[in-house]
């Protein structure tokens, strides 16, 4: 990255940002329709209150919407800021993950993995479910980063089984009570695509995080026991993904460091 001319990197960063809204904006759609069971590809984009056929300057990313101040142009019922907020964040997402892992076809997996986390765990907070697309997405993203990391192809196949296996065996055994069968097989492919070591990780982490906020929502909102995993899931593989090797190498540097103090002692 040092021998790319400033200038470059900050145009290849705003490419990015713009490709990343423009997914945002299609996340959108995906985040709408999917629930409904409509198409994401046969009905053309509308207004969701009178029907509107939107045009094509209807549906540039951020410009559109801030424009029409947020309104549709025939009917001016309000459109939800989620969509403003969506291509934006998506947009930074993309941008972010590029400055942190560089730039490379697996950081393109990279960002359309998160953006695919990102459409799921929205559609699963309010509707407790992963449709079952995501996972097929997220497949085929892992089966292209494996081919790219064949040396350690094992690592990844592992990575398929090493925890989704444990929450079938809980999925079957409590009847679907302890855990979704969409976060069976969320673990799984998430798991073919950073490998057992990061899965494991992503795993618990995502746990961690899921029970602390689902606990300060019940307390402060009085919120069902019923808790979407799908969310905190994807934040432990937002995170092992980019930080997971090195949050592991400084773990098991302090284990070591602690056993070594001990034998001292």
């Amino acid at each position: 990255m040092n021998d790319i001319p400033t200038m470059l990197q900050i145009s290849m960063y705003i490419l990015i940002f713009l490709y990343g809204i423009v997914i945002g904006s299609f996340l959108n759609v995906v985040i709408v329709r999917v629930p409904r069971k409509e198409s994401i590809v046969k009905v053309r984009s509308h207004c969701e209150n009178c029907g509107y056929q939107l045009k094509w300057f209807d549906l540039i990313p951020i410009f559109s919407y801030l424009v029409l101040g947020g309104k549709c142009r025939k009917c001016k019922t309000k459109i939800s800021a989620q969509h403003l907020v969506l291509e934006v964040l998506n947009g930074i997402l993309y941008v972010f993950t590029f400055f942190i892992a560089g730039f490379s076809v697996p950081t393109v997996l990279l960002c359309l993995l998160f953006s695919a986390l990102l459409a799921l765990s929205l559609i699963d907070f309010k509707t407790y479910e992963i449709p079952v697309g995501f996972q097929y997405v997220i497949f085929v993203l892992a089966v292209c980063r494996t081919i790219l990391d064949r040396a350690n192809w094992s690592e990844h196949v592992i990575g398929f089984f090493a925890v989704s296996v444990v929450l079938y065996l809980m999925y079957v055994i409590s009847k679907g009570a302890a855990i979704g069968g969409g976060d069976v097989k969320l673990m799984a492919v998430c798991g073919l695509f950073v490998g057992w070591k990061l899965i494991i990780f992503a795993f618990l982490l995502g746990c961690i995080v899921g029970s602390v906020v689902h606990i300060i929502r019940m307390k402060l909102s009085g919120e069902s026991h019923v808790l979407a995993m799908g969310p905190y899931l994807s934040i432990g593989v937002f995170v092992a993904a980019l930080w997971g090797n090195q949050i592991l190498t400084w773990y098991l540097g302090c284990l070591l460091y602690t056993s070594d103090a001990a034998d001292e002692l």
